[in-house]
């Protein structure tokens, strides 16, 4: 049977394009960039061996800076290396905002292999999405959510399914992301409950003054959905 990291890999590299979108959108799949794949090949290898089902934590859609350029969700080129412990050839950037909250979560959680044991990061949709060559939302246009809808249900059907991931309990990043998310799992059956938390992206920029109260209250909530506590 394929492990989960096997089942990953073949999920992000297979997931399809869409035929056409509106509004100059355009969708890019990193993942089938040999570079990209091989990093996230390193990381999937390293972080989601065989385990109890896992809790989805689903973003909006991979930006480019990070997923997009490491293969990993919400995981910048630096942070690769040093809390992940894969070296890459890729150019040093400005680390990236979401990155930086979600890896200090992960540290207070025990750091990347404690928490990448329980937990499953990914997104709603699994492709990059740009407009005028900056990062765009699958939520950011009715008329491209509504192009998009049959894909993000394929996205979200396949990870759960392929995956095997817990049914019980899954997490949104983001609450406009949390409504959407909502409104697939009615339509899908897949979980019983949402839990819906503030963007990772939102809280740095506009809460930055409250990090440390806004990271422990991602640890109390993510914590609250490990097995036993």
């Amino acid at each position: 049977m394929p492990s989960f990291s096997d089942q990953l890999l073949d999920f992000l590299r297979n997931f399809p394009l869409p035929a056409a979108l509106p509004d100059g959108v355009e969708a890019q799949s990193p993942f089938r960039e040999p570079a990209v794949f091989d990093l996230l090949s390193q990381f999937a290898h390293k972080f989601y061996p065989d385990a109890p089902p896992r809790v989805a934590v689903l973003g909006i859609n991979p930006g480019r800076l990070g997923m997009g350029r490491t293969g990993v969700a919400f995981t910048d080129p630096g942070t690769l290396t040093e809390f992940c412990g894969i070296e890459h050839d890729l150019p040093r950037q400005r680390p990236e905002t979401s990155t930086q909250f979600v890896y200090k979560v992960i540290e207070a959680m025990g750091g990347p292999a404690a928490f990448y044991q329980h937990f499953y990061m990914g997104s709603l949709y699994p492709l990059v999405l740009l407009k005028g060559g900056l990062n765009y939302n699958y939520y950011d246009s009715p008329v491209l959510t509504k192009a998009l809808w049959p894909d993000i249900q394929l996205s979200l059907r396949q990870q759960v399914e392929a995956l095997g991931l817990r049914r019980d309990v899954a997490v949104s990043l983001g609450k406009r992301n949390g409504e959407f998310f909502k409104r697939l799992n009615a339509e899908l059956g897949l979980f019983d409950e949402i839990v819906v938390l503030d963007h990772p992206r939102y809280l740095m920029q506009y809460k930055s003054r409250d990090t440390a109260a806004n990271v422990a209250h991602y640890v109390k909530a993510l914590g609250q959905l490990l097995p036993n506590s």
